[in-house]
């Protein structure tokens, strides 16, 4: 079954919203196993909705539209569905009744615009809106089905959920089942290269993704069960699990921050960072995940080399090796894990440009792990404008700390 979702509304082309309901609804549909082709925007012009829909139809089983279903002139949505079918719509009294009933209690009035949102056609079934005034519309003609829903994403979420997916579950034919793994410490051509004939599997398929935490490999399965997928997945991902090692961290919502928490949490062990180049944000990383309160101690910003001196670090090692350094940063892991009495000490330093420091070239980064398992520092050299170093200087800090508590680093 193919799909095409088609979310209306001026506001999407302007940029004045992002159309996080079709983000929303593609993920629901690779669910149901239903597969998805194309996602269209278009504005509230009912010309345009009219000939996007028809567009859809040639190449899809599937129609699903938010946004436009409004009392308002620009909300077309049903106009288009109208002018596409050929079906003249009429207004179905006992939603208007419940319309009229509904505003009279709020507002004491109803507005006869409003009207328009208790309108049917023959081959519609209303979906009711519990949480809203505009319902949706369940279409099924000639072999097609339109889904329509409201644009409020909170509105066509419970709609989706409780309306439309029980009338497509038993229609797909197909279910599939996907597995994200989460790797750190690798580029995505790295990652590509390790998967080698993996990558060119057709069921189950095997793509990665560069995300801004981490290199995705997302393996799908698809059959005509969840237990037949799950058959399918499982021996690639082993596979790939096999070749990638340890720099897998995490499944599907797994983050870097949530996986050194968890390890941490296993040896009852708190953290604390020494952060330059960073300025806080590997501390901040951290505090995101619930829970850190049980394995993060504290933190010391000391982006002035003075402030490194007087917590601790020797102004001979800085005169010695240079601020960014791997000396510099072993000693401000040292100095932060016996300053705030935690088990690991985390440090950064570095050079997050835009010019050269102490003759060191922009994106020369250091970080360093002291704990009860010994002492590592590494060199990365980074690229990017300065926020974009910031971060991946954090990120690179963390998977040196989840590489150190698993024994390899």
């Amino acid at each position: 079954m193919r799909a095409e979702i088609l979310s209306i509304g001026t506001e999407i082309l302007l940029g004045h919203i992002a159309d996080t309901n079709a983000q929303y609804l593609a993920q629901q549909l690779t669910e149901l196993g239903i597969d998805l082709y194309f996602v269209s925007q278009v504005g509230d012009n009912q010309t345009r909705v009219t000939e996007t829909l028809r567009r859809a139809w040639e190449r899809a089983d599937v129609i699903i539209t938010t946004g436009g279903l409004g009392p308002t002139e620009d909300d077309v949505t049903r106009e288009a569905i109208c002018e596409l079918l050929g079906e003249t719509p009429t207004v179905d009294d006992a939603y208007l009744a419940q319309l009229r009933e509904f505003f009279m209690k709020r507002v004491g009035r109803f507005p006869e615009s409003n009207t328009k949102q208790a309108w049917t056609i023959p081959s519609a079934t209303i979906l009711a809106n519990p949480i809203g005034t505009a319902p949706g519309w369940f279409v099924e003609k000639d072999g097609h089905r339109i889904i329509s829903m409201p644009g409020v994403p909170r509105e066509m979420k419970r709609m989706w959920t409780e309306q439309a997916v029980p009338k497509l579950r038993d229609q797909s034919g197909a279910t599939l089942v996907t597995r994200l793994l989460r790797v750190a410490g690798l580029g995505e051509s790295p990652v590509e290269e390790r998967l080698g004939d993996l990558i060119h599997s057709t069921n189950p398929t095997v793509a990665t993704y560069a995300k801004n935490d981490a290199v995705d490999v997302r393996i799908t399965a698809k059959a005509a069960t969840t237990a037949e997928a799950e058959a399918l997945l499982a021996p690639v991902e082993a596979q790939a699990r096999a070749v990638l090692g340890r720099h897998v961290f995490g499944t599907d919502g797994a983050t870097l921050p949530g996986a050194v928490g968890e390890l941490l949490d296993k040896v009852a062990w708190q953290m604390a960072t020494m952060e330059s180049i960073t300025g806080g944000l590997l501390a901040s990383y951290v505090t995101d995940q619930p829970g850190s309160s049980d394995h993060m101690r504290g933190c010391i910003v000391s982006y002035a080399t003075d402030l490194k001196v007087k917590f601790g670090v020797p102004q001979a090692m800085i005169d010695t090796y240079g601020v960014i350094s791997d000396e510099t940063a072993l000693a401000m892991a040292r100095t932060v894990r016996d300053q705030l009495g935690a088990h690991v000490g985390v440090s950064t330093t570095g050079n997050a440009g835009p010019d050269a420091q102490d003759g060191k070239p922009v994106g020369e980064v250091h970080i360093a792990v002291v704990s009860p398992k010994g002492e590592v520092a590494r060199q990365v050299n980074l690229r990017g404008e300065r926020g974009e170093i910031k971060h991946r200087t954090a990120l690179a800090a963390l998977d040196l700390l989840r590489q150190h508590l698993l024994g390899d680093a």
